[in-house]
């Protein structure tokens, strides 16, 4: 499906049908609108609430780029506000919304297809991330790069995203997917979930302090204390309504990226604006094994004054997850 297709007249009967305030419509003169807006399909961006899509537009620009409207709202249940400025997990959850979107839409991925991610990473620009009287209206300029296909399938490609605001250059980012068909993906984890079989979770631990991870409530925090500095295990809640939208076989990105901010912000101790996060998932992380997640403070001075620390996840021995997040330095 290409973007024109999506793309609709929208006939509505009940209101007015022309400018005038006299023209009174007929029962076959229902008015014509070209640009109310809806969220595009939730399908399009694997998820299975509509409140949860931030995308709501799409078009081509030129070849392999694309402008990308979007809508953060003021409010989020999962997504707050940090230092009156829109989460920029937010920003990152965009951002990979945007190329599943597009590898649907425009590259002609089928629906039932599963991405794996292998990078992801957002920077921000506090000043144009602030939180208004309105809804953050955005448009993403999307680049699609090194884009690979296998005969006439497209099998991945990297986006190069900027996003912005009132015209304003807000935040930037981008990151990498591998498109498989269902085949090959059961194939590929069928030693962790049998084909038909519900996935074994973990027993739900006990979350660390939410205000020394910058929570405010203990449901949203997706680390455990183990008794050792900066060492956590990553607590897995599947009832969670945000990190885990629908079923899924393995922990889904957007609850390690969370874990990485709050073990910054337990490790630097304050939860000040992350400015950016630059992240690599480099095995998928199994829901009914622990994952200890380690941070630790790194000493380079950041460009932007922040503080930046280095966050690992591991299962067993293996590293299956590594991070960096500069948090704004408190100016209190």
């Amino acid at each position: 499906m290409s973007a024109s297709t999506f793309r609709m007249h929208r006939a509505i009967p009940s209101a007015a049908a022309t400018e005038s305030a006299t023209t009174e419509p007929t029962g076959s003169r229902a008015p014509l609108y070209q640009s109310l807006t809806t969220t595009v399909p939730k399908e399009f961006v694997h998820r299975a609430s509509v409140a949860e899509v931030m995308l709501t537009d799409w078009r081509p620009v030129a070849e392999d780029r694309f402008a990308v409207d979007a809508q953060w709202p003021r409010g989020h249940s999962f997504f707050a506000t940090v230092d009156d400025c829109h989460d920029p997990l937010i920003a990152a959850e965009t951002i990979r919304q945007a190329g599943i979107l597009l590898a649907h839409a425009e590259y002609g991925v089928p629906l039932g297809h599963h991405f794996l991610v292998s990078d992801l990473s957002v920077a921000v620009r506090p000043e144009h991330v602030r939180v208004d009287w309105t809804p953050a209206s955005l448009e993403l300029d999307v680049r699609c790069v090194d884009v690979k296909r296998r005969g006439a399938n497209v099998s991945g490609f990297r986006i190069e995203v900027s996003i912005y605001r009132d015209g304003a250059l807000a935040a930037t980012g981008g990151g990498a997917l591998t498109c498989m068909n269902p085949r090959v993906y059961e194939r590929l984890r069928a030693a962790h979930v049998p084909t038909g079989e519900r996935p074994e979770v973990i027993a739900l631990t006990a979350p660390e302090a939410p205000q020394t991870v910058g929570r405010m409530s203990p449901t949203d925090v997706v680390l455990s204390p183990i008794g050792e500095p900066d060492r956590w295990q990553l607590r897995v809640d599947t009832r969670h309504p945000v990190l885990f939208d629908h079923q899924v076989d393995h922990v889904p990105g957007m609850v390690l990226l969370e874990a990485s901010r709050q073990a910054a912000a337990a490790t630097l101790g304050h939860a000040s604006l992350p400015l950016s996060v630059s992240s690599e998932f480099l095995r998928y992380v199994e829901l009914n094994a622990p994952c200890v997640v380690e941070a630790r403070r790194l000493t380079d001075v950041n460009q932007d004054g922040g503080e930046t620390v280095l966050v690992t996840a591991y299962q067993g021995e293996a590293a299956v997850f590594r991070c960096t997040v500069t948090m704004a330095t408190p100016t209190d």
